[in-house]
């Protein structure tokens, strides 16, 4: 996982006088695809491509199901060979596609208001940077880190991506919440120690055990009154 050598979308929007030092910070991270925008026909057309060019008889919804996790797990766990050269004609035409992506209604006026209210932003995606990137500024929100897939650390369902956006903003695991749609991000938070929210609106479902499921971004907005008494924020208390 890696945070994007590039400033965030609207990163230089990010609110810069944080929470006095007897409040400790908290952090809303969020999943991009199903979660921030609603990227299934981008994939779509992608897979499609795939299957034109290399020949590829399997139905999407295969692809689908697996969504959370990194393009090549998926093509390993689907049997598909020359994995690599798939990956290029999907990376390609996705980037090609990405003007169909939409803003998940009412997700970008729902981050704004954490972020008045002194939250960081953050997000944790299985999406390469470069594709994550633009679809990101369409939301023109303060994210303060973006990790995706690289050479540091292991993609979801580990613990890592979530753990290294959390040092990124100095926040402990026990102030943050994770918002995702698949199993690999109900996974990857459980083991990340972090409250996990599943976005009912998303392309997934939750395992077990159950976690609290919201219907629109707008419920993710009683976290801004609900704020539980926590243990002191302890310098270096992440591991």
């Amino acid at each position: 996982m890696t945070t994007s050598p590039i400033p965030p979308p609207s990163a230089g929007t990010a609110p810069t006088k944080r929470t006095s030092p007897s409040t400790p910070p908290r952090a809303l991270l969020l999943d991009l695809d199903g979660v921030l925008l609603d990227t299934r026909p981008v994939m779509e057309e992608a897979w499609r491509e795939v299957q034109a060019t290399h020949g590829l008889d399997m139905p999407f919804a295969l692809y689908e199901r697996h969504l959370g996790r990194e393009f090549i797990d998926i093509m390993h766990r689907l049997g598909v060979g020359d994995a690599e050269l798939v990956h290029e004609t999907y990376e390609k035409a996705s980037r090609s596609a990405s003007h169909l992506a939409r803003q998940v209604a009412g997700i970008a006026e729902v981050l704004h208001a954490f972020a008045a209210a002194d939250w960081w932003l953050g997000v944790v995606t299985s999406k390469p940077l470069d594709r994550a990137a633009p679809l990101l500024a369409q939301l023109s929100c303060p994210f303060a880190t973006v990790r995706t897939p690289s050479s540091v650390g292991r993609a979801k369902p580990a613990p890592d991506p979530i753990l290294l956006a959390l040092i990124d903003l100095g926040v402990d695991p026990s102030e943050a919440t994770y918002v995702g749609d698949m199993a690999v991000d109900q996974e990857s938070a459980a083991r990340a120690g972090v409250a996990y929210v599943h976005a009912g609106w998303g392309y997934g479902q939750p395992t077990s055990p159950t976690p609290e499921i919201i219907a629109s971004p707008q419920e993710l907005l009683r976290l801004l009154h609900s704020v539980e008494p926590s243990e002191p924020f302890i310098e270096g208390s992440l591991v």
